[in-house]
């Protein structure tokens, strides 16, 4: 699992590693850990063009020290000064290594212009709320420069700790981070600046405690999934029902289900009107419709929000198993919070502009603060929360946050979410707890995106929520073969 932490909780074991090493030995480290990383960027060092946009903290000291070791492998380096401070045995080791100095001046741009990499060190972890000058325009400058961008430890104007992103900002094609990842790194609008991202180990992981955010790995999700046993039936395997689909929206149910039936439900039981029924029945023979018992209810994929629908949500969420409510159905809970009073567990799926109705704010502070949202309508609304768009965040109380970095930008299409929610109440019926189902089906769903997207590896293309659907056993089966790991079958009690 990997792990990310909080700026407070890396200054914590920063400085618990420092009173035992001699002074300077993790700035060393760091330093050969990005110079390693521009090196390897780079097509050739000797003769290279490399810029260093440096500020008075420590990340700026960390670049001078690896300009210096790019200097004395033959690059021209030049550092543009943008803090009133600047690291002093950095600032020596580059001038004897023959790299040039310039404050902040005009020429900024004719230098950065004809860089082949520009190494951002202005702005540490430290850093919160918009750049200021000169900062802000370095930024805007590299981000026009033909040149690749390497930031150090965090691009200069990302929050580290919740990925907020309050201005202009350094957009990074590589960010090498020391000792731990930062939690801004892996969270949006933060993570649309790190480009790839490069944990260089400094000493820290002995010292650093419990992360505010955590992300499955392929180990992890085998490691949960229900895998049948010889005993297993359709019944032990976990039944779901799925109320979803109308008139108008018969194919939200149709994905729904057909999301269960991929994801691993032993049987999927259909409750809705008939233009939806009729159109389950014809592509999932395998579904009963009908009530009975249920380990698990998805509702809302397209499933209205008029006075029929909501005296359903109301039955479905007075049951006593677990619920994962989607779709229309938030918009009726968004009206009425009460719904999600109950006392069995709870599963909402809402994109930001459904979460924004939810908490009463708007969508672009729910996509400007995802982190801080995610965990707010976890404690006000009693309910685990899969938030869903560019970062996947999973949210209960009492847990870290998740986040999901399998997916791809073409998941972006009408109907994979109602694809996740049946795939996510498969699991739920399964055994899986909310937080765990919800964070293996947002990695699994991601997984399919990529697969559907990218059939040869090596380029992509638009995919539809049926492609996603169909991608799925392949997905399952890929997390499998990258583990030894398979969790016994679950035998949730029937209701």
């Amino acid at each position: 699992m990997k792990a990310a932490y909080s700026v407070e909780e890396i200054r914590r074991a920063e400085h618990a590693l420092m009173a035992r090493v001699p002074e300077g030995t993790l700035m060393r480290r760091a330093a050969g850990g990005l110079a390693a990383a521009c090196v390897h960027l780079l097509t050739e060092v000797y003769g290279s063009r490399v810029v260093l946009l440096i500020g008075g903290g420590a990340n700026g000291g960390d670049a001078l020290y690896a300009g210096a070791v790019l200097a004395r492998r033959g690059a021209r380096v030049d550092a543009i000064l943008a803090g009133a401070k600047t690291h002093p045995g950095g600032l020596a080791a580059l001038r004897a290594a023959g790299g040039r100095i310039h404050d902040a001046v005009g020429e900024d741009s004719r230098i950065m212009e004809r860089a082949d990499l520009i190494v951002d060190g202005l702005v540490g972890i430290g850093g919160v709320g918009a750049l200021r000058q000169p900062q802000a325009t370095l930024a805007a400058l590299a981000a026009r420069a033909r040149a690749r961008v390497v930031a150090v430890d965090v691009p200069s104007g990302v929050d580290a700790s919740s990925g907020v992103v309050a201005g202009a900002a350094v957009r990074a094609d590589l960010t090498v981070t020391f000792g731990g990842y930062k939690t801004g790194l892996l969270v949006d609008p933060g993570a649309s600046h790190t480009g790839t991202v490069e944990l260089v180990d400094i000493g820290l992981g002995p010292y650093l405690r419990d992360p505010d955010l955590t992300a499955l790995e392929a180990s992890d999700v085998a490691e949960l999934l229900p895998t049948p046993a010889a005993e297993s039936d359709k019944y032990r395997r976990g039944v779901l029902g799925v109320a979803a689909g109308s008139a108008q929206y018969s194919g939200a149910a149709v994905l729904a289900v057909g999301g269960a039936l991929r994801g691993g439900a032993g049987l999927v039981r259909f409750d809705s009107t008939d233009e939806p029924v009729r159109q389950v029945r014809a592509h999932w023979p395998e579904a009963v419709i009908g009530p009975g018992r249920v380990q698990a209810w998805v509702i809302g994929p397209g499933f209205g929000t008029g006075r029929q629908s909501l005296e359903r949500l109301r039955a479905v969420l007075d049951s006593d198993v677990p619920v994962l409510v989607d779709a229309d159905a938030l918009t009726l809970c968004a009206a009425d919070p009460t719904l999600l009073d109950r006392p069995a567990p709870t599963l909402i799926t809402p994109h930001a502009g459904e979460l924004a109705r939810l908490l009463g704010e708007s969508r672009e502070f729910i996509e400007g603060n995802r982190l801080e949202a995610a965990g707010r309508a976890a404690a006000e609304l009693g309910a685990t929360v899969l938030v869903k768009g560019s970062t996947t965040l999973i949210a209960q109380e009492g847990h870290a946050v998740r986040v999901n970095l399998t997916g791809t930008p073409w998941l972006a299409a009408g109907g994979t979410g109602d694809v996740l929610s049946g795939l996510a109440g498969a699991l739920l019926a399964g055994g899986l707890s909310a937080y765990d189902a919800a964070s293996a089906a947002a990695y699994l769903h991601g997984l399919a995106g990529r697969i559907a997207a990218s059939g040869d590896g090596k380029s992509s293309a638009p995919i539809t929520a049926g492609d996603v659907l169909a991608a799925l056993p392949a997905a399952i089966r890929s997390v499998r073969d990258a583990s030894t790991f398979g969790a016994p079958a679950r035998r949730p009690a029937q209701t």
